[in-house]
Parts: C-alpha cells; sequence; structure tokens
C-alpha cells in the first residue's frame, strides 16, 4: 500500500481527475458554456497533466539510459587502459607502439584519464634503456642482434615522446593543467612546441637530441637538476611562469635565455653551458 501511494502514477491520475472535475465545474457556473464543450477543454486539462507526466518519464528514461551507456562506456574504457597497459611489457616493438597510440586515443576522447597515460608515458621513458648513441663505451659491433633490437626500442621511445606532445593542450588555452614526471629519463628528442604545460620534472635525465621548448607555455615549476643534454636545448618564445631551476645541468650545445620570458630569474647554480651561450641577466 505504501508504495502505491509513492507512485508518481497514481499521483499524476489523481491530478489528472482533480483538475478535470475542477475546469468542468468552473466552466459549468458560466451558463455561455455548453455541458458538452466544458467537458471536453475539462479533459484536455486533465490531458495535459497526464502529458507532463510521460513527458518527464521519457526524459527519466533517457537519463536513465545515457547513465548506463557512461557506465558502460566507463567500463570499455579501464578495459582498455588495462590491456594497453598489459601490452606496454610486449617484446614486440609494434605491440608496444600500438598499446602507446591506444592509450593516447584514449586521453583523446576520455579527458580524465589524460594525466594517467602521461605519467604512463613518463614511467616508460624512465626504464632502463642502453643505446650505443647513449653509451658511447658499449661494444655491441659484433652483436647486430643486439644492435638492431636497441634501435628498435629507441623508436619506440621517440614514438612515446610524440605522444606526450600531441597530448598536452596547446599554450595559451584555458582547461585542465597536466604535468610531466621525466626525472631519470633517458629523453631522445622531445620537441613540446607550442604546447601547456604545468609542473615540469626532469632531474637526473639524459637528452640525447634536443629539449625544445619554442612557444611552450611552462605553468608550473621547471626542474631541469643535475641533467645532461647532450644536443640542443631550445627556449625561443618560451614562457617559464613560475620557478626554474637548472642547477648543475650541463648542456652541450649554446643555450639563448633572453629569447625566453621568466617570471623569477632562473636557477642555474654548478649548470655549465658553452661558449656561445647568452645567459639570463643577473636581476
Amino acid at each position: 500500500m505504501r508504495r502505491l501511494l509513492r507512485s508518481p502514477l497514481l499521483w499524476t491520475l489523481l491530478s489528472s481527475v482533480v483538475v478535470l472535475v475542477g475546469v468542468t465545474a468552473w466552466l459549468l457556473m458560466d451558463r455561455a458554456t455548453s455541458r458538452g464543450d466544458a467537458l471536453k477543454t475539462g479533459a484536455l486539462a486533465g490531458g495535459a497533466i497526464a502529458a507532463l507526466y510521460g513527458l518527464w518519464l521519457n526524459d527519466r528514461r533517457r537519463r536513465t539510459e545515457e547513465d548506463r551507456h557512461e557506465i558502460e562506456r566507463s567500463r570499455i574504457s579501464d578495459e582498455r587502459f588495462a590491456k594497453s597497459i598489459e601490452l606496454l611489457g610486449n617484446e614486440a616493438d609494434q605491440v608496444r607502439v600500438g598499446a602507446m597510440h591506444s592509450l593516447a586515443g584514449l586521453a583523446r576522447t576520455r579527458p580524465e584519464y589524460r594525466q594517467t597515460v602521461l605519467d604512463v608515458l613518463c614511467a616508460y621513458l624512465r626504464r632502463p634503456f642502453e643505446h650505443p648513441s647513449f653509451d658511447p663505451g658499449l661494444d655491441w659491433d659484433d652483436d647486430k642482434e643486439k644492435r638492431a633490437a636497441a634501435e628498435r626500442e629507441r623508436l619506440v621511445r621517440r614514438a612515446a615522446e610524440r605522444l606526450i606532445r600531441d597530448i598536452l593542450p596547446h599554450a595559451g588555452t584555458t582547461g585542465p593543467t597536466l604535468s610531466l614526471n621525466l626525472s631519470d629519463a633517458r629523453l631522445d628528442k622531445l620537441g613540446l612546441l607550442g604546447r601547456r604545460i604545468g609542473w615540469f620534472g626532469a632531474d637526473r635525465c639524459e637528452v640525447l637530441s634536443y629539449l625544445d621548448l619554442t612557444d611552450a607555455q611552462l605553468s608550473g615549476k621547471f626542474l631541469l637538476e643535475n641533467a645532461t643534454i647532450h644536443g640542443g636545448f631550445e627556449l625561443t618564445r618560451a614562457r617559464f611562469e613560475r620557478k626554474v631551476s637548472l642547477d648543475n645541468t650541463v648542456v652541450a650545445r649554446p643555450v639563448d635565455f633572453s629569447v625566453a620570458t621568466f617570471e623569477e630569474p632562473p636557477s642555474l647554480e654548478g649548470a655549465k653551458f658553452p661558449a656561445g651561450s647568452v645567459l639570463p641577466e643577473e636581476g
């Protein structure tokens, strides 16, 4: 009985009857209105209540269906994420690249996954990695298979670097701020041109070819300490909005700090730059 009393359908029917009777009785008080017209108008008024209930019921069903689809999408996304993480450990380089692209696609379609996917790609770049270009002392001349495997892994890591750039939002846009943790990573060609980055941490990292921040917007702290950049460090039109620390970092090619904008003077204690570098003016 209590369940019946709480039923919206019951109260809708009762409301329709009350409106039907009330409108009909009110119209019958006017002698100019016939009984047929009064009854017809009352029925229309009562039917309008039922129609409103139907619209509410359809909207409720629609929202329930949307919630069900969202739950299903979340479940599929979680399964896709878990499968991609599993495939990152596959021995075949093409499978690992495919897993990375799957993660990047997930980050594009499901914004809540973006930071997580970036963390995963950064973690992959922190995996132990040996290559003759990074380690000139390696004697792999007689081991062609090992050398080829290292070159394939290098290409996989380049794919991760490109996807990190693709996931990051463009400079000057609004929205969630994404961070990068590349501490202890071995990087080859990391180009973050025209991207907006939050906190950037790359302590003790090693960069073989270049770190390019052209037109990048660094809205969080930029920490690149005890790092080694064997190639170039490009800062053209980069904007650093928080603390910048390059303490004890070594760069092989000249760096021009004058082409970048710093909200705070960068810390360069113990850093080494080659001749031809343009260092920031001391405040």
